[in-house]
């Protein structure tokens, strides 16, 4: 997959997730964010590796988001709260899934289209 529309997507999918933080309040901008923040793991996954499986590039995002939630059990410093976070909760673990298997059947699809493996 070429890197530029990659790139466009991860700076697309940054836009969106502060544009849901600006216009909505609750768990909408809690729990999107939560899926974006994975979706952007994962761009930065394909990025970086561009011949990557979709289901690899799903499975590193997922799992590395997963880490990052099960470290909050732990002291998180605080200069790299606001990239991490700071407080541990079970609900964001589905929503990381949910944000890999979006990334996943996208980048599958495309694939798909353009007749590369994946």
């Amino acid at each position: 997959m070429s890197r530029l529309p990659v790139a466009l997507a991860a700076l697309a999918t940054i836009v969106l997730g502060l544009g849901v933080r600006l216009l909505w309040d609750g768990p909408v901008p809690k729990y999107a964010g939560d899926a974006l923040y994975t979706v952007l793991i994962y761009l930065l996954i394909v990025l970086a590796w561009p011949r990557v499986r979709p289901w690899a590039a799903a499975l590193a995002s997922a799992g590395l988001s997963w880490a990052i939630e099960f470290a909050q059990l732990g002291e998180i410093p605080s200069a790299l709260r606001p990239l991490l976070g700071s407080t541990f909760n079970p609900p964001d673990l589905f929503w990381y899934a949910a944000g890999a298997a979006t990334a996943w059947a996208a980048h599958a699809w495309l694939a798909y289209r353009s007749g590369s493996p994946g």
